[in-house]
């Protein structure tokens, strides 16, 4: 399959950015992939107006300028400079403001007392991106594709009983195991409930289910714990009319099938770690990708020629001449801005299609 032909990057546009969006997910053969801003706040913080002026220049496709008017002291516990707790009771110890930290006391250190765990309210949904809310850009309307929501599942187990236990919980599954497993299921299926209410196109969920080298539990256990439960989520999702966004981190190379059988519509993956020769031959026309850009080698080390040649390299692994490209890559505060610049440079020139 081809990859996306080289041409004018600033050429008139010929769709909105809702019609992109959706043409390159479908494979409809978008006028250029669609970009999707992905920066860790510790890089607004580091860079400020040095950063906000290339993202402005390469705005997204999601109706939102950039922004960044968050004071560090509203920043959830997740990435809050020092000890926070959260909404379902973890703390969470953050080393680097707006560089996420990791959680190290549990709610439900001891599974044989679950019965005292107190789950929180369902979380109301916020307005979507370029439809109702319009504090922050004119013409909020459904010229954007608005995509909303950031659900966990494994990630909020981990951080319900702590890494390490709810491994052994999965290898063992010992009493209060499944129960568990299903009331998290149901809090976020009732928390779908409250997104599909509002006008979105797409729900992003995440997990990280990969290490460097290998999934973090077996595939044949994956498909029998946690993939019907991911498929009730999802289903919910397309029953509302909205798409599946997935993130997932490390090597996931044995359940990408899984993935896009049960409805996963676009897959944000390490997909340097993956391989993408893998990719290509693997994944390539079967699912969409909001890109991955190297993150451990290439943005933070490598020349902006360097980081160019990669994004050339991802779109020819990830897309097709039909789409298939949401472009994206993480922006952290060890990426050089001449670096970040390269990279939306390089969206716009692979970006385009004949």
């Amino acid at each position: 399959m081809a990859a996306p032909t080289v041409r004018n990057a600033r050429r008139e546009e010929k769709m909105n950015s809702r019609e992109r969006v959706k043409r390159a997910i479908n494979f409809g053969k978008p006028d250029r992939a669609p970009i999707s801003h992905a920066v860790l706040p510790a890089a607004h913080l580091k860079y400020g107006d040095a950063l906000a002026e290339i993202l402005t220049e390469y705005r997204e496709d999601f109706g939102w300028d950039y922004l960044d008017d968050l004071p560090p002291e509203d920043y959830p516990a997740l990435y809050k400079g020092g000890r926070n707790v959260d909404d379902f009771g973890t703390i969470w110890q953050v080393e680097t403001e707006g560089v996420c930290g990791i959680p190290v006391e549990w709610p439900i250190p001891d599974l044989d007392a679950y019965d005292e765990y107190e789950w929180p309210e369902v979380f109301d949904a916020g307005p979507p991106d370029g439809r109702l809310y319009s504090g922050h850009m004119e013409g909020y309307d459904d010229r954007w594709y608005a995509r909303g929501a950031w659900i966990t599942y494994f990630e909020e187990l981990q951080q319900l009983r702590g890494m390490e236990n709810f491994l052994l919980d999965t290898a063992m599954q010992p009493d209060n195991y499944f129960r568990l497993l299903d009331d998290l299921l149901d809090f976020n299926l009732r928390w779908i409930d409250e997104w599909t209410k509002m006008e979105y196109d797409g729900l992003h969920f995440a997990d990280d289910w990969g290490g460097q080298h290998q999934l973090l539990i077996r595939p044949d256990t994956w498909r029998e714990v946690f993939k019907p439960r991911y498929r009730a989520m999802f289903d919910k999702v397309h029953a509302a009319g909205m798409d599946v966004w997935y993130h997932t981190d490390g090597y996931i190379n044995p359940i990408i099938e899984d993935f896009i059988e049960i409805g996963v519509d676009v897959i944000n993956c390490q997909v340097a770690v993956m391989g993408l020769d893998w990719i290509a031959e693997n994944a390539r026309g079967k699912i969409a990708f909001r890109t991955d850009i190297d993150r451990q080698r290439v943005l933070p080390f490598a020349s902006p020629a360097e980081v160019k040649e990669e994004v050339r390299r991802v779109f020819e692994a990830c897309g097709t001449s039909e789409g298939g490209i949401v472009a994206c890559g993480e922006v952290g505060p060890d990426v050089p801005l001449e670096n970040v610049r390269a990279m939306y440079e390089a969206f716009r020139t692979y970006g385009t299609y004949d």
